[in-house]
């Protein structure tokens, strides 16, 4: 099973060995802080890792990338496991409030011995973080995030958002109070879901 799931996610060994560090440590936090549903946890790397693996190789090269809202570490942990050895000069900045989801997010960085800086405040009072790649999963609808990406987003950065079967109703409401570029990356864990590839993002 698992030279299965390294050979389906085309990483490096070392790359594969940190990313069953990472699950085996969800699955111990996971009876004391809830990162995942139970439902999903039995179905791991499908449902989250390789879905975080599609949102890393979304864009070609980030030198600041800032996931909002990282709870159990998706996409920003796989991301910078998978940046370590593909992207080693990307700083990873993962802002989430609850301070016991940070305390977890601190210690998958300790295990898998990676670099990322856990930020342990709510995102409206986070100085802005300047992001060329800003991405959340399960955070909030369009119209929110982009509240949050003209805080963090630099002018030509690109905001990577994970979004279910709904998708194309929170992008038409979005464009009521917003105008940018949007490209739709089809899911490769759900025919229906997508990965929103945003830029140019501002008010109408």
């Amino acid at each position: 099973m698992s030279e299965d799931w390294r050979e389906r996610l085309n990483v490096s060994r070392e790359t594969f060995e940190r990313l069953q560090i990472f699950e085996q440590t969800i699955i111990k936090w996971n009876p004391k802080i809830n990162l995942v549903s139970k439902n999903s946890l039995a179905d791991l790397w499908t449902r989250h890792i390789q879905d975080s693996v599609q949102v890393f190789r979304s864009v070609d090269f980030s030198e600041n990338w800032v996931d909002i809202g990282s709870g159990g570490g998706f996409p920003g942990v796989v991301s910078a496991i998978l940046a370590h050895d593909t992207s080693p000069n990307t700083r990873f900045t993962l802002i989430e409030s609850d301070q016991r989801k940070s305390a977890f997010l601190r210690n998958v960085a300790r295990e898998c011995g990676i670099n990322i800086n856990v930020v342990s405040k709510r995102i409206e009072h986070v100085d802005a973080m300047c992001a060329d790649v800003l991405s959340a999963r399960a955070l909030a609808d369009l119209s929110l995030l982009f509240e949050f990406c003209e805080r963090h987003l630099a002018k030509d950065g690109v905001a990577l958002f994970p979004k279910g079967q709904t998708w194309k109703k929170e992008v038409d409401n979005a464009r009521e109070r917003w105008q940018f570029d949007c490209e739709s990356i089809r899911s490769e864990t759900e025919p229906k879901a997508v990965i929103l590839k945003i830029q140019g993002i501002a008010r109408v």
